[in-house]
């Protein structure tokens, strides 16, 4: 099983979109998938609430409950977890950070967002077993914005996904009735955009996995003399 945690220290970023897109594309791609808000506001509960399909499954979780949560997902034969925070609240980013294989920062490319930025990759460096990666949100139809946000990110040192999704009012549309933007509507511009973040972030894990795995092998080894 995989866990990959959204974080965002500031509100609006994108963090709830993101994490029912990433997880309706990785049931479409096969994948049991689990979606676990940590969110007070319950978005993601809600969005399931509204939502008529099967999959993905949501359920809400105390920040202190999240590794008990996983545990169980696990034990069910869960092949991926989202885990969805909130913003402003570290102890739920903390936890959540602590046991992802990923950590995806969405970030619009504002100013505002590339500011606070900085705020959430603090609270997650010490925690996350691996570096996180930004994906920019909201990025429009024109102009250069997110290319320069993107190298004022790369200058942090930190990763940033090649692929970036729109600001489009699918998403907006789509969760009223309980739908990603790929289900609300297929072969459009956001489930493109989807269709190309999840694929990247899946490389990105995949690699992240592979690289614990040899770390943990050598450490095993190294103990047995």
């Amino acid at each position: 099983m995989q866990t990959i945690a959204l974080i965002a220290q500031k509100g609006g970023t994108g963090k709830t979109t993101l994490a029912l897109s990433l997880a309706v594309a990785a049931e479409a791609a096969g994948k049991a998938t689990l979606i676990i808000d940590l969110d007070p506001q319950a978005s993601a509960c809600k969005w399931g609430d509204r939502r008529e399909d099967d999959g993905p499954t949501v359920i809400d979780a105390q920040p202190a409950r999240l590794a008990s949560a996983l545990q169980r997902a696990k034990d069910a034969g869960v092949d991926l977890v989202i885990v969805d925070t909130p913003a402003r609240v570290e102890q739920a980013a903390a936890e959540a950070a602590k046991v992802a294989d990923l950590v995806v920062v969405p970030c619009k490319p504002s100013i505002y967002d590339l500011e606070t930025l900085h705020t959430t990759l603090e609270l997650v460096r010490n925690r996350a077993q691996r570096p996180p990666v930004v994906v920019l949100n909201s990025v429009a139809a024109q102009g250069s914005r997110h290319e320069q946000a993107a190298e004022a990110i790369r200058a942090m040192g930190i990763a940033v996904c090649p692929a970036t999704i729109g600001q489009r009012v699918a998403f907006e549309y789509a969760a009223q009735l309980g739908l990603s933007a790929s289900e609300y509507e297929p072969g459009g511009k956001a489930d493109g955009e989807i269709r190309q973040v999840y694929k990247s972030i899946c490389r990105i894990l995949d690699t992240s996995t592979h690289q614990q795995e040899g770390e943990n092998y050598e450490k095993a080894a190294a103990q047995s003399g």
